[in-house]
C-alpha cells in the first residue's frame, strides 16, 4: 500500500481549492482586523496606564515619582492586562483558523469513509493504549483527532503529548501522532515494541510493565534499537521474529527522526510516531494558504501514516488473511 493511493482525486482537490478561496477571503478580513485591533487595544491600555501613573504622581513622594508602590502594582496589572488584550485582539484570526480546520480537514481527507474531526478531547481508543509502550505519565493533552475508515481499515489518528511530573521538573514521555486501528488478527495479550532505553529508564519501564517479559527478535540490529515486551511470549515470539520485525525495519527507513513504537492489545493495534511539530498545522494567519505548499504535504503525510498502519495491522495475520 503506497501513500499515493490515499491522495484525493481531481474533484476533491477542486473542492479543497474552492474552500481555500473562501478561507483566503476570511483570512484577509481577519488580518485587517488584527492589524488595527492590536495597536488600538494596546494603545488605549498604554494611555490608561500612563494617565493613572501621572495621577499617582500627584500624591506620591517626590523621590518616588513613577516608581512608588502603587506605580509598581499598576505596571504589573498593566502587563497582565496587555497579555489579555493581545489575545482578545487576535481572537478573530484564531477563530477563523479553527473554524477552517473544522471545515477543511474532513474535505482534505475525503478519501476516508465516515471521516470525523474532533479537537482537544480524549480519543476513544486512548484508554486501551498499553501504558508499557510509553511508560508512566500523569498529564496528557490532545490536539487534532481524525477518525474514520479506509476500505476495511478503521482507525483513529490523534496528536498527543504525554508528560510526567509537574512544573519545571516535568518531562515529555511522548509527543507526536498516535494511530489506533483494528488488527486483522487479534493478539492474545499485550505486545509492545519501544525504542531501547538506557539502563535506568529500562529499569523503571520494567517495573511499570509488571509481569511482561522481554524477548528478542533474533536480529542484532533490530534488538539494538528496540525493546520487545509481552505477557504472552509463546504468541509474541513468531510475530517479533517475523512480520513485526519486517514492519519495524520498514518503519526505521521511513521514520528516521525517532524510532516509531508499536503496541498490540487484543484486537487493538497502536502505532506511535514521535514528532515535535503539529501534524495538522496551518500557516500563520498572515501567510496566504497554498494547496501545493501547505495542504498536499499534509495529505501525503496522512497517506504515508495510514499505509504504515495498514502494514502493522497485518502483523498477526496469516498469509491468507493478509
Amino acid at each position: 500500500m503506497e501513500a499515493a493511493e490515499f491522495m484525493p482525486d481531481e474533484a476533491v482537490v477542486a473542492g479543497i481549492r474552492k474552500n481555500i478561496e473562501i478561507y483566503e477571503a476570511g483570512r484577509a478580513s481577519a488580518c485587517r482586523q488584527v492589524r488595527w485591533r492590536v495597536p488600538v487595544f494596546l494603545g488605549l491600555l498604554l494611555v490608561f496606564v500612563v494617565l493613572v501613573a501621572w495621577l499617582f504622581n500627584k500624591v506620591a513622594d517626590v523621590n518616588e515619582q513613577w516608581f512608588s508602590t502603587p506605580h509598581v502594582f499598576l505596571y504589573a496589572g498593566g502587563f497582565f492586562a496587555a497579555l489579555l488584550l493581545y489575545f482578545l485582539a487576535i481572537r478573530p484570526a484564531t477563530r477563523l483558523q479553527q473554524s477552517f480546520r473544522d471545515t477543511l480537514l474532513p474535505i482534505i481527507f475525503g478519501f476516508i469513509r465516515d471521516v470525523r474531526y474532533q479537537h482537544s478531547v480524549t480519543p476513544n481508543s486512548f484508554d486501551r493504549l498499553p501504558r508499557a509502550v510509553v511508560g508512566a505519565f500523569n498529564r496528557q493533552s490532545f490536539d487534532d483527532i481524525v477518525s474514520g475508515r479506509y476500505e476495511d481499515f478503521p482507525f483513529e489518528l490523534y496528536e498527543a503529548e504525554l508528560r510526567q511530573g509537574s512544573g519545571k521538573g516535568s518531562s515529555t514521555v511522548f509527543k507526536g501522532v498516535i494511530v489506533a486501528f483494528e488488527t486483522i488478527a487479534p493478539f492474545p495479550g499485550i505486545l509492545v515494541a519501544t525504542r531501547r532505553s538506557n539502563a535506568v529508564v529500562g529499569f523503571f519501564r520494567g517495573i511499570f510493565a509488571g509481569k511482561m517479559q522481554e524477548l528478542s527478535s533474533g536480529d542484532p540490529l533490530l534488538d539494538g534499537d528496540y525493546e520487545f515486551r509481552t505477557d504472552n511470549v509463546a504468541a509474541a515470539q513468531p510475530l517479533v521474529s517475523g512480520r513485526l520485525a519486517q514492519a519495524l525495519k520498514w518503519l526505521h527507513e521511513t521514520w528516521r527522526d525517532d524510532p516509531a513504537r508499536v503496541a498490540l492489545n487484543g484486537s487493538d493495534g497502536f502505532l506511535l510516531l514521535p514528532q515535535p511539530k503539529n501534524f495538522f498545522e496551518l500557516p500563520a494567519i498572515s501567510v496566504p494558504l497554498d494547496y501545493t505548499k501547505h495542504i498536499a504535504p499534509m495529505i501525503a503525510d496522512m497517506g504515508a501514516i495510514l499505509a504504515t498502519a495498514a502494514l502493522v495491522r497485518k502483523t498477526g495475520a496469516t498469509d491468507g488473511e493478509a
